[in-house]
């Protein structure tokens, strides 16, 4: 981290482990931690951190997802999530709209439904599509559980398609998910541009199936922006210090608490074809040598990406 020695901090991965996420916790302040950034894998072993941390006197930094029914010894910094949510349902009713979908029928997915994200997400697409559902101009098909894991989004889009052969256009709320379910629609010979397909994170793959016309657009979140944040607010905190008003500009709202959680919340990005050049490329978010591969070389060139195919 810039302006701190490299004893001054740790960075460190749990692997998907709730149990090694709170070890590692417990471990860092142990060696003297006064600031913890966490990204809780949910909300669960997010409040064992909080309430570890806060009998240690130590801070803590939510870092892009919230752990709901804490202590409130804590600060929040990520996206705003209902408008990443917002994004994709617009950018959805955009996509039907530009590739003449007629009749949409609508399969609306969501991500795990213990992810506070996840659940944000769906307020906002599902505030956007209301109004397209209640007036008749698109039909809701199925009710499915939420995942954040691609194998089952697609086993629970094949199902949802086996039982509605008649979807036509599906919410999915990230590009990982998307992607296989892309890939079964491409081998089922479904034309580009015929099926809208949502996503988010600005993930290669989900930038390749939107120059090859099968996702609509994806949120572009500029993590480097969020990681920024956080060690801004870290800096203040470490220094006993309150961070001001120009870093924290927003209060989040945890369901479980009733409370409010100071919160450094960033703008997002729709992204589309036309948009690539300018956003995720101009950021080096993603290189051109990989996205514009051969499949997609053409494609790049027509958007501007590239000056060749």
């Amino acid at each position: 981290m810039a302006g701190f020695h490299a004893s001054q901090f740790i960075v460190e991965n749990a692997q998907g482990s709730r149990s090694t996420e709170l070890s590692m916790a417990e471990s860092a302040i142990t060696k003297g931690a006064t600031v913890l950034a966490m990204d809780p894998l949910d909300s669960g072993v997010g409040v064992q951190i909080e309430k570890y941390s806060a009998s240690h006197g130590v801070k803590v930094i939510n870092y892009d997802r919230l752990a709901l029914g804490s202590t409130r010894n804590n600060y929040y910094v990520s996206f705003n999530n209902i408008q990443v949510g917002k994004m994709i349902g617009q950018g959805f009713a955009s996509c039907v709209s530009a590739w003449h979908v007629n009749h949409p029928q609508v399969l609306v997915m969501r991500g795990s439904p213990h992810d506070n994200n996840a659940t944000l997400y769906a307020q906002g697409y599902n505030s956007v599509l209301k109004p397209y559902f209640s007036s008749g101009k698109y039909i809701r098909v199925g009710h499915p559980a939420g995942t954040w894991q691609p194998d089952k989004a697609l086993t629970t889009f094949q199902e949802e398609y086996t039982a509605h052969p008649n979807i036509n256009a599906v919410v999915t709320p990230n590009d990982e998910d998307a992607a296989p379910i892309i890939n079964y629609l491409k081998n089922l010979h479904v034309p580009p541009r015929t099926f809208p397909v949502t996503g988010q994170d600005a993930t290669l793959i989900g930038l390749q199936n939107i120059l090859a016309g099968y996702q609509c657009g994806t949120v572009y979140k500029p993590i480097y922006l969020e990681a920024q944040a956080t060690v801004a607010l870290a800096t203040y905190l470490r220094a006993g210090l309150d961070p001001p008003s120009t870093l924290l500009n927003a209060k989040t709202y945890d369901p479980t608490t009733h409370q409010y959680v100071p919160s450094v919340l960033l703008k997002p990005e729709w992204i589309t074809a036309m948009t690539m050049a300018k956003t995720v490329i101009a950021d080096r978010f993603v290189p051109v040598s990989q996205l514009c591969t051969a499949p997609y070389a053409d494609a790049c060139y027509v958007v501007g990406i590239t000056s060749k195919p």
